[in-house]
């Protein structure tokens, strides 16, 4: 008996001691479980919608074409005796090209000249007679029907010598087109025949072509859904709408800026697109005739629009959204609509409001409801 009863009150102290344990073991345990239900804040970089004032541009793959082209022909028959230009050589305005040996011609000026001047001698004498019948008439020498006759001859050869005149001057033309030069100021390309050919008028293939490249023109064609807005911005803009060429292979640099000159005045039904040219100022000649290069058209500006980078748009099964923040630092999905994209900037047209925060970078850890802290700037106007 006595030694149960010694027994009792280190039993009570053990499971007591038991009860603490447990206690113990379970508060650590809840402590456990609030740390996993609350996990630290991710980091990701923002940035607040700003309201501004937003250059539209379209895109487009364009051609250039000369300013000018001329195939340079012959407009005499003849030997060609000369080319005075090189291949691929810039050349002036009436510059000197080739010479068409002009001996033949040279002879139907000179005979042309001399039936002038036997018609003219002719006419003089007429002239002459006329003056005397004039006179005899008075004196009742000879009938009026001669001196008409006399009028008349006069007539007739005054006729002539105009005639000469005109194929005097006309064989002066025809010498002259022995002489050619240049129609503009421009490049040569490959000369196309060579001295000692017999040359026709008539012939097709010229003896060179000649391609104005300083100022140049690049022609491209955009969709007519953007025939409104281009017509907008050119009734509104009273200088050219700015043009940019790049090349296809640096999208970063343009080649030359230049303005827009020309909407065409129909819309082609069977590809519904407009079709537009642009003249570019060319010294460095970067850009040459047959070259492809992508062309951005600025139709207009859209004042005080909603933008943010375009990297902070994301595209899911029901279309676009960002990962907006609140006040509180959560980030949560927002649908939003999006005007198509300016030189990476995401002009928004439904979903946001001016100055509310979005996440930038780091939307790939994210999803709704995540804590966020800010980890950096994320672009000019990211707000921490």
């Amino acid at each position: 008996m006595s030694k149960g009863r010694f027994s009792r009150p280190g039993s009570t102290l053990g499971w007591v001691g038991v009860v603490a344990l447990s206690v113990w073991s379970l508060a650590g345990r809840g402590e456990t479980s609030t740390k996993v239900a609350q996990p630290p804040p991710i980091a990701v970089g923002t940035v607040r919608v700003v309201s501004q004032d937003v250059p539209i541009y379209l895109t487009a793959v364009g051609m250039v074409h000369a300013e000018q082209s001329v195939t340079v022909k012959v407009r005499v028959d003849g030997q060609l005796d000369k080319v005075l230009f090189v291949e691929g050589q810039d050349v002036k305005a009436g510059q000197l090209l080739a010479l068409i040996d002009p001996q033949p011609l040279q002879a139907l000026l000179a005979q042309a000249q001399a039936q002038q001047a036997r018609d003219e001698a002719q006419l003089a004498n007429a002239r002459i007679d006329l003056a005397r019948y004039v006179e005899l008439v008075k004196e009742n020498s000879v009938s009026h029907q001669t001196l008409d006759t006399q009028r008349a001859l006069v007539n007739q050869l005054a006729a002539t010598v105009k005639t000469d005149i005109a194929q005097v001057n006309f064989a002066k033309v025809q010498l002259a087109y022995t002489t050619i030069r240049s129609p503009l100021s421009g490049r040569t390309g490959a000369r196309l025949i060579d001295p000692g050919n017999i040359v026709h008028a008539t012939d097709t293939t010229g003896l060179v072509v000649i391609n104005q490249i300083d100022p140049i023109m690049v022609q491209f064609t955009v969709p007519e859904d953007y025939f409104g807005a281009i017509n907008t911005a050119h009734r509104v803009d009273s200088k050219p709408l700015a043009v940019a060429a790049y090349a296809r292979t640096d999208p970063s640099t343009p080649l030359a800026r230049g303005g827009l000159t020309l909407i065409n005045n129909q819309i082609d039904s069977t590809t519904g697109t407009l079709l537009l040219k642009a003249r570019f100022a060319n010294p460095k000649h970067a850009l040459w005739p047959g070259q492809y290069v992508n062309v951005q058209l600025q139709a207009g500006t859209r004042s005080q629009a909603l933008t943010i980078p375009a990297a902070a748009i994301q595209r899911g099964p029901n279309g676009t959204y960002v990962y907006k923040v609140d006040v509180n630092g959560v980030a949560q999905p927002q649908p939003v609509r999006v005007d198509p994209v300016q030189s990476g900037t995401a002009i928004i047209e439904q979903g946001l409001a001016a100055g509310e925060r979005v996440v930038l970078d780091g939307q790939y850890k994210l999803k709704p409801g995540s804590r966020v802290a800010e980890a950096r700037a994320g672009s000019a106007g990211a707000s921490k």
